[in-house]
């Protein structure tokens, strides 16, 4: 039987909907271009391309569980959305990717150089957004966190392909890759609505390991997801050889021909038939993906106790099952 007869994401959906039609609407109107209609094309391929609004939404909600009643949480939750889209650009263009939540990326149907000035054009309108609220702190939230992103790809992209990298540096990765914009969201909503400092710190804990258990999980499920659900193939990472956690940890144990194979596979890329399965074999062998399940959880576990500071509510509980069900698709 389902844990989640109605899945978070819905449920959340569903009680911030007047609040997302708004969002919905200021993204829009922002994506419009008097003299460039190939910026609305490129944006609108992505932004309609069903994703499921979850980081503006974790500002809104954030917004309202610490009793915010103004309307600039509408503008951050856009601000989100667009950060996080232009980033999704950038990305698609550095790992030349040609698949994205199952449709072909905008690099493909256009080209990187569109990509790469859409993604500069979205960054432009989320701080042009996120000046909207006249709020100092929340400025130097998104501003920050833009930043921590951009430093997180090129750390990403410093350490690829290196065998040698370590789960320290794994976990700044994807802090700055995708926990940097969760914790932004949701601590921007919580500093807008003036909240205690503890509401504030516990908003960020809960983003930052929100965003960390949901990258740990994507992690894994591309070793063993549905590829249908996932939207790309099993073993897309080891093809394009990055150094995710499941990876690092079935390295750390290897003997000497399974570093060599890592070596070879990973470090030089050179690929041959059956290598994929060969990899699958040994994650295996070291319980990597046993292992890399486990700390997604954990990282789920502390998601939903940073929120025990705040007062109870339906919300704060949909914000806890958020949190189980992002490592419940590892089941």
């Amino acid at each position: 039987m389902d844990q989640f007869a109605t899945k978070p994401h819905d449920a959340l959906a569903g009680a911030l909907r007047g609040e997302l039609e708004e969002v919905n609407s200021l993204i829009r109107e922002k994506m419009v271009s008097e003299h460039a209609p190939r910026i609305p094309e490129v944006t609108a391929h992505l932004i309609e391309a069903g994703g499921k609004r979850l980081r503006p939404m974790l500002t809104l909600a954030a917004a309202r569980l610490c009793g915010y009643t103004g309307g600039y949480h509408v503008h951050l939750a856009a601000t989100v959305e667009f950060i996080h889209t232009a980033t999704l650009l950038h990305d698609d263009v550095v790992d030349e990717s040609e698949q994205r939540r199952g449709r072909p990326t905008a690099n493909l149907l256009w080209d990187n150089q569109s990509s790469v000035l859409v993604g500069d054009y979205l960054f432009a309108r989320a701080f042009e957004l996120m000046v909207e609220p006249g709020n100092l702190r929340v400025l130097k939230i998104l501003a920050s966190a833009s930043a921590t992103i951009a430093e997180g790809e090129v750390l990403q992209l410093s350490v690829a392909r290196n065998i040698a990298t370590s789960e320290e540096t794994y976990l700044k990765v994807i802090r700055g890759k995708t926990a940097a914009l969760f914790s932004a969201a949701t601590e921007a909503g919580a500093v807008l609505s003036d909240a205690p400092e503890d509401q504030v710190k516990a908003l960020r804990d809960y983003g930052d390991a929100l965003g960390i258990a949901f990258q740990m999980a994507d992690d894994l499920l591309d070793y063993q997801g549905d590829s249908g659900q996932t939207g790309k193939n099993v073993g897309d990472d080891f093809r394009e050889r990055k150094l995710t956690l499941p990876v690092i940890r079935a390295i750390a144990g290897a003997d000497e021909d399974e570093r060599a194979f890592w070596h070879r596979t990973i470090g030089r890329g050179k690929q041959e038939d059956g290598d994929l399965e060969t990899a699958l074999s040994l994650l295996a062998k070291h319980a990597a993906l046993e292992s890399t399940r486990d700390s997604a959880y954990a990282w789920a576990d502390k998601a939903r106790a940073s929120l025990e500071v705040l007062p109870e509510s339906d919300l704060r509980n949909v914000l806890a099952d958020l949190a189980s069900y992002v490592v419940s698709r590892l089941n």
